[in-house]
């Protein structure tokens, strides 16, 4: 070989070597941004280009893919798209599927999409065979009939849906049977192939004050007023106070004063805690701790936390309910509850305020159903969990969620003594839970009822003109036995400092979802 052509083979040779080394660059070092590169159109088709897994409700699809005609050949369809909204999320070409914030669009699309590593046995017989590839399902907790009923009561009387959120739980699993969010949007506005039209509803959505695409059943927080109270008295029945026992309930307590017997200021210009318009619990200067949970007695736990719990106590018992300010997924994210600072409990007036759910205690919906599973469930409270299965495109079983024990926050002789007073909340005729009894004649005689409501102030103060948040929690029994725990918030649903009237509105929400799961069942057929 003379020197000319050898000088052109080892050029050619670098130049191959550099392809080479290129092309390895480009593949291994940098093919995962090209290959997420919003502007790779290719990358978009080929994820349109088979059908998305089904997201399954009680065996009916909720969520599934159509073929179409256009260049994405398949298309999301929401089944009663707003009333499934929360837990289903969206799946949109433009916007993706919300991140961390999404539904199960988002949390489990690996399974959906087919992409998992679960599923490899799944795809590479799809590559053997030829056949055209598909993504896995995913079923859900929920039962159809209870979240419908859920989101049909949240429309006021004058038909709009109310600001709020419902979740219901399986005590002795943590199934969710109920996850809902109003007001809500329609994913299949998001799932559209028309760009403008995708463009207009999310621009909608997001411009629109009441904020519809707020997971409000888990990523919001809300100060829980009474609702508290079981949690006090969850802590008072462990540390040897009965039921029976009387406890202070002035018409005013001075928590920075405890003797003084003085009305409360106007407009509680000082620290002082009274009762709704100076309401008078029993007797005015002491009630048994079971009426001061039935009437809601807020200078009654007022008193009981400050001169015989302490603060550190309340925050055991808190923290045993979950309400401890960790993260808790399910798998969807859920905002950290919490009671407050230690400020707030190592100081007599914040802690007053503490006991019946006001200052910095913040709880989410399904915090707040938690509460009352853990109750009914003899004292256990297991982990809530919306993805009942994951199944394989054949539909065969890939994965499924095995109940698991959260926490034991009482014993089962204290959890057996708080049903029974949160019973008497609503079967009591003085209690404030009375709006959730249930009535319905297929199941009146066989369902007992039990709960606690809760009106939360939300203004500046308790004298603010801002109506407060109605809340309920409670529970289902038949036979003795938990069949399903429910929480409801209405923002700015109740009157200022009157438990009725939050029981009056959260309460007939909660008697529905309960009384429609029970006849979904099988309940008094």
């Amino acid at each position: 070989m003379n020197k000319p052509i050898r000088k052109v083979a080892i050029a050619l040779a670098v130049l191959f070597l550099a392809l080479f080394a290129n092309l390895n660059v480009v593949q291994v070092f940098q093919g995962d941004k090209y290959r997420n590169d919003p502007d790779n159109r290719r990358v978009l088709l080929n994820e349109y280009a088979s059908p998305r897994g089904a997201i399954i409700v009680g065996g009916d699809n909720v969520a599934y893919s159509v073929k179409t005609s256009d260049e994405l050949k398949y298309q999301r369809k929401y089944v009663d798209g707003p009333i499934f909204a929360p837990a289903t999320g969206y799946y949109s070409y433009v916007y993706g599927t919300g991140g961390d914030a999404g539904g199960v669009e988002s949390l489990e699309n690996d399974i959906l999409s087919g992409d998992s590593s679960d599923l490899f046995t799944t795809k590479l017989g799809n590559i053997l065979t030829g056949r055209n590839p598909r993504g896995g399902s995913v079923e859900l907790t929920l039962n159809r009939d209870a979240q419908v009923a859920a989101y049909k009561a949240m429309r006021g009387g004058n038909g709009k849906l109310r600001r709020g959120a419902v979740v219901a739980l399986d005590p002795s699993t943590g199934a969710i049977l109920a996850m809902v969010s109003t007001p809500s949007y329609d994913p299949n506005k998001l799932a559209s192939h028309n760009s403008d039209a995708i463009g207009s509803a999310w621009v909608a959505y997001n411009n629109n004050k009441q904020n519809p695409m707020l997971n409000r059943a888990l990523r919001e927080i809300y100060p829980p007023g009474s609702v508290f109270k079981v949690i006090d008295t969850a802590a008072a029945l462990k540390y040897g106070i009965k039921p029976t026992t009387r406890i202070p309930a002035p018409n005013s307590y001075w928590p920075l004063e405890p003797t003084r017997k003085s009305a409360c200021p106007a407009g509680l210009a000082a620290p002082c805690v009274q009762n709704f318009e100076g309401e008078t619990c029993d007797n005015g200067k002491d009630a048994t701790l079971d009426l001061s949970l039935v009437k809601s007695c807020n200078t009654a736990f007022a008193a009981l936390a400050v001169e015989r719990l302490g603060g550190q106590r309340i925050k055991d018992q808190a923290e045993a309910f979950g309400i401890d300010g960790s993260q808790l997924s399910v798998p969807l994210a859920v905002a950290p509850s919490t009671i407050g600072t230690d400020a707030d409990l190592n100081d007599p007036a914040a802690l007053a305020q503490t006991s019946f759910g006001q200052r910095d205690v913040r709880i989410s919906p399904l915090q707040g159903a938690m509460i009352a599973a853990a109750v009914a469930n003899n004292g256990t409270l297991m982990k809530p969990y919306l993805v009942s299965r994951e199944l394989r495109p054949n539909l065969s079983e890939l994965n499924s969620t095995k109940p698991e024990t959260l926490s034991q926050p009482m014993q089962p002789e204290v959890a057996s003594q708080l049903v029974t007073m949160m019973e008497n909340v609503v079967n009591d005729d003085r209690g404030t839970g009375r709006p959730a009894r249930i009535i319905d004649p297929q199941l009146k005689g066989l369902v007992t009822v039990g709960g606690k409501t809760g009106t939360a102030d939300v203004g500046v103060t308790s004298a603010s003109n801002v109506e407060p948040d109605a809340w309920f929690t409670g529970f289902a029994m038949v036979g003795g036995q938990a069949k399903i725990a429910v929480a409801v918030i209405i923002e700015n649903g109740g009157v200022a400092g009157n438990e009725s009237a939050g029981g009056a509105a959260a309460g007939p929400v909660a008697k529905e979802v309960m009384t429609e799961y029970l006849k979904s069942i099988g309940v008094g057929k």
